[in-house]
């Protein structure tokens, strides 16, 4: 297992409305130093179809744009971690992140979780210091249509 500090900086700006929390970065992100990189993740797809956005950059450019244009912050839940590969259930020695620490966080108005182990660590370090309603993001989209991905 390997030591790992959150690789990259939170998406977000003043207009943020709704955070949008996930476990930790696999090994496609942390090489290509940006969120779900892995190129059969359907996060983007799944963002795409909330946001009624047909479609979507497949640079960090157009997927920053994207998140921010619709006041969606996105961050991991772990701070720095040991973790095997990209593999969730092989995270140990967590350390989460300060949600107090997001400038300007009182324009947040809701949070999405979007992965079970995110729920569970969310849940386990961070859940009683926050009062904002918390969803799973995957209720959202119980059932989506596919969405072409464009540079």
């Amino acid at each position: 297992m390997t030591h790992f500090k959150y690789p990259f900086a939170t998406i977000f700006n003043e207009k943020s409305e709704i955070l949008i929390l996930r476990s930790f970065s696999s090994v496609a992100s942390r090489e290509q130093n940006f969120y779900y990189a892995y190129p059969q993740n359907r996060f983007w797809k799944i963002i795409a179809h909330l946001t009624k956005t047909n479609l979507i950059s497949t640079d960090v450019e157009g997927k920053k744009f994207m998140l921010l244009s619709h006041k969606i912050t996105l961050m991991d839940v772990i701070q720095s971690c040991n973790i095997e590969e990209s593999s969730d259930n092989r995270i140990t020695h967590v350390r989460p992140v300060n949600l107090s620490s997001l400038p300007g966080n009182a324009s947040l108005n809701h949070i999405f979780i979007n992965e079970h182990k995110a729920f569970q660590l969310y849940s386990q370090y961070l859940s009683q210091n926050v009062s904002l309603p918390v969803d799973k993001l995957h209720r959202l989209v119980p059932q989506m249509r596919p969405v072409a991905l464009k540079n």
